[in-house]
């Protein structure tokens, strides 16, 4: 007998199981949520010098080829040893002073190598969230998330309980609504027009002009969103031609 017609119908019929039983993810806007006001920053990394406002946050960023190239070099935890203190693995990251409380940011992005591309907002001199995380959207080659840090996984009350055992359903329970992954389909090597729309407590983000995550959550709507920071995980990961504007909702 040929097991294998016997297992690919049972196959087929598990995907379609685990298809329909998968919660169904909210339908994205299929039109703006922000309305651009005025320019508040332009950047095609071609100048000779680069804009005061931006600043290194965690290397490694550099310019080349008219454009921004960020290559992770923190890639593994090493323990404290010899006086030196715990070095954790984490993305490279650069920062720009661009204060906001709405806006709508575009650049290109390219991944050669790179696992993970975002755009982040932050405020500094909140306290109440782990170095003042707020809100971001996060792009891999098979997903876009939008995340709700201010009171979601960098609230400074769960982070606490995280280390808590038998908070684990309570934490679980905070985060619910405050992340969210869409499915994508990216090509290394190619470039792509990331949008990321900052409205109230909305945040959509699109691809090419293309509605790709949406999200809806408390913390996006924190109202001085004093730096916005790109990020990129692995190596190496590109940004070029960035814009940010100040924006106001749509009227619906």
């Amino acid at each position: 007998m040929n097991t294998r017609l016997i297992l690919a119908p049972l196959v087929l019929i598990t995907a379609v199981a685990l298809a329909a039983s998968a919660p169904k993810l909210p339908e994205i806007p299929a039109g703006p949520v922000a309305v651009k006001k005025e320019l508040l920053f332009s950047d095609d990394f071609k100048g000779a010098t680069p804009d005061k406002r931006w600043h290194k946050v965690v290397a490694t960023f550099v310019v080349e080829d008219g454009a921004l190239k960020g290559t992770q070099t923190r890639d593994k935890n090493i323990p404290a040893a010899d006086g030196k203190p715990e070095v954790k693995a984490h993305a490279a990251v650069h920062g720009l002073e661009i204060p906001t409380k709405d806006s709508v940011v575009e650049c290109k992005i390219k991944f050669e190598g790179a696992t993970m591309i975002d755009v982040e907002f932050d405020d500094r001199k909140f306290t109440g969230s782990h170095y003042g995380h707020l809100c971001r959207a996060q792009v891999r080659l098979n997903g876009v998330t939008i995340i709700d840090e201010r009171d979601g996984g960098m609230k400074n009350e769960i982070r606490d309980m995280r280390n808590d055992p038998t908070k684990k359903d309570e934490v679980a329970k905070l985060l619910k609504g405050r992340q969210i992954t869409y499915p994508a389909k990216l090509e290394a090597g190619k470039w792509y027009v990331l949008g990321v729309e900052t409205v109230g407590d909305e945040m959509r983000v699109t691809l090419d002009g293309k509605p790709a995550a949406f999200l809806k959550s408390s913390g996006i709507a924190h109202p001085t969103k004093s730096k916005i920071e790109l990020g990129v995980a692995g190596k190496d990961g590109w940004f070029g031609d960035i814009k940010v504007w100040n924006a106001e909702p749509v009227k619906r």
